[in-house]
This record gives C-alpha cells, structure tokens and sequence, in this order.
C-alpha cells in the first residue's frame, strides 16, 4: 500500500523499497527495529510535491538540502511470534519516504504511528496523511509545531545562519499546544557517541577517509546499527558537504548490486552499510572494510575495534576490525580519548559525550578548510595554496601535529574537494553579480542613456529583468532596496523608449 494515494513511484523504485525495508533473514531482528536507507530515484524529478526546493535550499544547511537525485527510506520493521500466520511470525514494515535528510524527525514520528497502524491498517494511515497535509512547509530557522495522532511534535530545522553550536528548540506557544509537545533536540542529529563507541579509538582514521571520499565498506550484524554506522560517518564533515553516494543500508537484490561489486574497474566512492556477510567476499578487492560486532565491554570501557590489513580478510565470519593499509595522515588526539573514556567511567551521559565528539570533527574540518577559503577569482593553484600553508595553514586553528600536506595533496584528488570548490566558485559568482547589480543600481541611469542606441537600451532592460528574477529567487544574495531600484530602473528605461518598443517590453 501507498499513501498518499496519488504519490507515483515506478515499479523499481517500489520492489528496492520492498527489499531495504525488511532485514536480511540472518540479522535475527526480533521486536521493533528501526533504520533507514537511501536509493536512487528512477526517471527523474516526477513528483510535482517541492517546487520550492531553491528557496528552502537557499537557507538549510549544505547537509539537510533536499536531495534532488535520491529517496531516503525510513523504516519501522516488526517481527513477533504468531501462531496465527503460517509462517509463524507476524513481519511487517512502515516505510517513510523522502527527500530530506530528517533522520531523528522522521523515526520519531514513525515511533508514533507505527504501533498504531499494526493494530488499525489502513484507515490510520488515512488519517495521518491528511493530518500531515496540514503541516507548515520546513523553514529553516524556524521552530514548528507539527501535530499527528494527538501529539505536538515540535522541532526546529537549523539554517545556514545558525551559529556551529547546535541549539534545541525554544519551547513556544506552551499555552496553546495541550498536552506537552514532544520537543526534539535535533532534526536530523544521532546520537554520534552510540554509533562511534566500537571505533572511538580510529574516528580520525575514519574522518580522514570519509574526507578523501575513500570507498568504505561497514559490516554491521543489523539494518539499524549499519544505518547508524553510515549515516555518523557521512555526517562527520559538516560543515562541509558529503559530496560522494552513500547508502546506510543495501543488500543484494538492490538494482545497483552489479555497479558497486564490479572488479572491472576501480571500486566506487560510496561509504556503503551493509548486514550480510557474503559481501566481505564480493567486496574483498574493496581498500576500507569496517566490520563491527554487537556493542562489547572490555572492563568498564566499550570494546574497540582492532586496525588489521586488509589481507586478514579471510572468511565470512572475519571478526570486528578496520581492515585497511592506510596510514592515517595526523596523529591522534590522545586527550579526546582520555575525556571520552573518562566520560564513560564517570557515566557521563551520552549527548554530552555526543556533543564532545561532535565539537571535535567540526573543529578539525573547521581548521582543513579555513586555509582553502579566501576567495580567488583566477583558477585554483593547489601549489601556491600549498606553499601559503606554512605561516595560514591548519597549525593556528588546531593542536593535532601530523603531515597536513600529504593530507591536503589527497584531498585534490577527491570528490569533496570538486564538491567544495564547486560551491566556492558558485557562491563567488553570485556574489560578484550581487555587487554588479548594486553598482548598476547606483549609477545614473539617465546619464548612462544619453549616448546609447535603442538597442543597447533594450539589452540593458533584458538583462536587469533577468537579474531581477534571479535576485527574487533567492539565487543572489542582494537587499530588498536594491530589487525595488532596479524595478524602478527598468521602468525609467523602459518610459524612455518610443512606443512600439514599449509596448513589445510591457505587453498588456
């Protein structure tokens, strides 16, 4: 079944959804578990349901965009003895399917609405999408109130402006949302020391990989711990966007099985979640495999998975490890450690041990990219940024010693470094085409006119209106004063023309 009814997927899109919505058979998911997927969409941009993904893209963060290419699946599977089935376990999974980022949004609500749609089936659904119908559109910046099923939930989506260190939503509006809203810490942030606590020991190994868009592999016993897994790696650049594939969880009937497990050529840039072990076989030619195991205590300290060459990849019941021969570029951060394990000794809780590690990975991607980013009109020279790093480079922002530049050298290579100076270029364009429509704006039309031919007079036109639409976009980042002037240019330049061509410029 599909809700709503008038939402289209093609019959691939549908049999992928089918088969990533259920565990593999050996994962033994007894109870409610919950995970989610990412797929490719088939066919394009069908749905009519976002036309206004440029003006939310403009203000979300690089990393909650809506993906224009992709589906991401959120599912809530059950598995309970039943003797009324002939199978003898009642199997069933709610899927949620979008194209937003909103991991902790989306499990929460389907926490909310599954339990109830096992008992009631369909009619609850029903409901629930036309309850969903009457939702406000997501709003960077803004805290929403979004109820279903007699509950508030309330949650505030980050914008681009926001500082780096993430804030809660303010409770608002108390007296009106009866009973208590149930108030999310985050749209879309796990619960990074949970997913990290087997590897804690090689987070920076594995940021450096994630950096260098290396192909990873991550084995995990189930759907929502390999989810999990993925889904902190990926989000371990922010703010830098995580510009390669990813997919938290895949299996063997996935229609791009054959695309990532040719040996034909070199294996893709894809961190890729996965529970069955007939991969460790499929992939072995793959650099990085990251297998872990159910969570393990060594003492009171969670057990860490041990760095092995990728040659010790024997067998399908190879234990937990880091099967890799890289060699991380920056030494380890000692302390970090020392304040983690101590959390866990001290029962520290878990998002503020989050919050620790999180602060981390955004400090060290903070201190990779700062040198990278002030603005060059001319092409890219990684020499001379290379040369400039001895007295601007990572050193003034951060105390982990290592060798940056072979880190640096690596990184031209990737699919990030494309991704970020693509977005540099971007924004440096717009931003010069901002000024330059300021710069128009201030200068005397009239003046300007006194010695132009008609036509140049009309190509001024055509090109301020095209700006216009632009700047409306939201796609240049100019003030409101500057469109009213240029609207009261256009129509300046406009009067000044002889009638016929006025009338060819502003039909009625």
């Amino acid at each position: 079944m599909v809700y709503p009814n008038d939402f289209r997927l093609t019959d691939k899109e549908k049999s992928s959804i089918c088969y990533l919505s259920f565990p593999d058979s050996h994962s033994g998911c007894l109870g409610d578990t919950q995970f989610s997927f990412r797929m490719r969409q088939c066919g394009g941009q069908r749905s009519p349901w976002h036309a206004d993904d440029r003006h939310y893209n403009s203000r979300a963060p690089v990393a909650l965009q809506r993906e224009p290419a992709h589906y991401f699946g959120y599912v809530y599977f059950r598995q309970v003895k039943d003797s009324s089935v002939k199978r003898g376990y009642f199997q069933k999974s709610l899927v949620l399917v979008s194209r937003l980022p909103f991991v902790r949004l989306f499990q929460a609500l389907l926490s909310l609405i599954a339990p109830e749609y096992f008992d009631k089936l369909a009619p609850c659904l029903e409901a629930v999408c036309s309850e969903i119908d009457q939702w406000p559109a997501p709003a960077p910046g803004q805290t929403l109130n979004l109820p279903v099923m007699g509950v508030v939930v309330q949650v505030r989506i980050p914008s681009r402006v926001d500082k780096s260190e993430s804030s809660p939503p303010k409770q608002c509006d108390q007296e009106n949302l009866l009973p208590a809203p149930m108030v999310l810490a985050s749209v879309h942030e796990l619960d990074l020391f949970r997913c990290f606590r087997p590897v804690l020991t090689h987070v920076q190994t594995l940021w450096e990989l994630v950096l260098l868009g290396e192909p990873l592999l991550v084995l995990a016993p189930s759907p929502d711990v390999s989810s999990e897994m993925v889904l902190a790696l990926t989000s371990c650049l922010q703010p830098l966007r995580f510009c390669c594939d990813f997919r938290p969880y895949f299996t063997i009937h996935d229609s791009e099985f054959k695309e990532f497990t040719t040996r034909t050529q070199a294996p893709p840039n894809v961190v890729l979640g996965v529970t069955n072990p007939f991969f460790i076989k499929t992939l072995q030619h793959w650099p990085h495999i990251l297998r872990v195991g159910e969570p393990k205590m060594s003492g009171d300290l969670p057990k860490q998975v041990k760095l092995k060459k990728p040659s010790r990849l024997k067998t399908l019941d190879t234990k937990p490890g880091l099967y890799t021969a890289y060699t991380a570029h920056l030494h380890r951060d000692k302390a970090l450690l020392k304040r983690l394990f101590k959390g866990v000794q001290k029962k520290r809780p878990s998002d503020v041990q989050s919050a620790l590690l999180r602060r981390h990975l955004l400090e060290l991607t903070q201190s990779f990219i700062i040198p990278l980013t002030p603005p060059q009109i001319r092409p890219f020279s990684q020499d001379d940024f290379l040369r400039s790093l001895e007295h601007a480079g990572p050193q003034l922002t951060c105390i982990l010693k290592g060798d940056w530049l072979g880190l640096y050298r690596r990184f031209f290579k990737s699919p990030h470094f494309d991704g970020w100076y693509r977005q540099r270029h971007k924004e440096m364009a717009l931003k010069l085409e901002a000024l330059h429509l300021e710069a128009i704006c201030e200068a005397n039309i009239e003046t300007w006119m006194k010695d132009k031919s008609e036509v140049e007079v009309v190509d001024l036109v055509l090109k301020l209106r095209e700006k216009l639409v632009r700047a409306q976009g939201h796609q240049l980042p100019v003030k409101e004063a500057t469109l009213q002037r240029a609207q009261l240019y256009i129509e300046t330049v406009i009067g000044s023309l002889p009638k016929d061509l006025q009338a060819v410029l502003c039909p009625p």
